[in-house]
């Protein structure tokens, strides 16, 4: 496995062309692997306080997080003195701004975790779905999604098949989902396209629009299936009542990086849903 130096990458211009063209697109090997294993230790971090928080409240699931099962764990970057250096560093700018143009916020980050051996799948979906569950009437241009895997992905550890946009006509168009007994998942499709299978080394990043449908595998190894889902916006993605949806944190302004950790740490830019989730999960 042989991994970019980020401060020489470029994204090749083939990539660019098939997110333009079916919505995805892969980017091998270009997290070191300093980084990957920095990323698995915190990723071991906050799934050990999830479970303890679930065992403070007595739940097995909450949300579409099943404990021991499946996890999604949002919005936690400034609960970690080292996750902000990776979000808004020098690869995720030159990711960024190469499928988004030269404004870039971040929208949302999240940890992705299917258990070993019982890691359940994930329904097909539009990630731009579950914004437009929440508020039907959304306008919003897409956003990136970057999917960064932290192990080898395989379809028998519950790695993503993802549809081109031509297949169902998502390019710009946000399906209506439903939510499913038992999961809490929101489904956008149900029909029999099975979609490109993504298989990619650890420290590879999948890139694809929220408005593309993918779906996840269930993970049927001995091993967890880790991966740090970031998600970057060209501007910050409002409600239909005029309202921040969820985060608009400055990254990069007319192409050069204007993060600032103090200021966001000290007012982070989120709306009040997250920033209430932010004062009492992990308080």
């Amino acid at each position: 496995m042989s991994y970019t130096d980020s401060m020489e990458y470029e994204v090749p211009t083939s990539s660019v062309d098939a997110y333009r063209e079916q919505g995805f697109a892969i980017l091998p090997s270009v997290i070191d692997e300093a980084t990957v294993a920095m990323l698995r230790e915190e990723s071991a971090y906050f799934v050990g306080y999830t479970d303890a928080a679930m065992d403070a409240e007595g739940v097995e699931v909450n949300g579409i997080t099943h404990r021991g099962k499946r996890y999604f764990i949002s919005n936690r970057y400034r609960s970690s003195a080292r996750l902000a250096d990776f979000l808004f560093g020098s690869l995720m700018a030159k990711i960024t701004t190469a499928f988004l143009g030269d404004t870039v916020f971040l929208f949302n980050e999240q940890w992705v975790v299917k258990g070993a051996g019982q890691g359940m799948k994930f329904s097909w979906h539009q990630d731009s779905g579950y914004v437009k569950a929440f508020d039907p009437a959304t306008r919003h241009t897409p956003y990136l999604t970057c999917w960064c895997a932290l192990d080898d992905m395989t379809d028998a550890n519950g790695t993503i098949s993802v549809l081109a946009h031509d297949v169902l006509g998502t390019r710009n168009h946000i399906l209506d989902h439903e939510r499913e007994d038992g999961t809490n998942d929101l489904i956008g499709y149900a029909g029999l396209e099975s979609g490109e299978l993504i298989t990619m080394e650890a420290g590879s990043v999948a890139v694809f629009s929220s408005t593309s449908l993918h779906r996840s595998g269930p993970n049927t190894t001995d091993q967890q299936r880790r991966v740090y889902l970031a998600q970057y916006s060209s501007e910050p993605l409002m409600s239909s009542s005029g309202k921040l949806w969820a985060q608009a944190v400055p990254f990069v302004a007319r192409g050069d990086m204007v993060y600032s950790k103090k200021d966001d740490f000290d007012k982070p830019v989120v709306s009040p849903r997250i920033r209430k989730n932010m004062q009492t999960e992990f308080a």
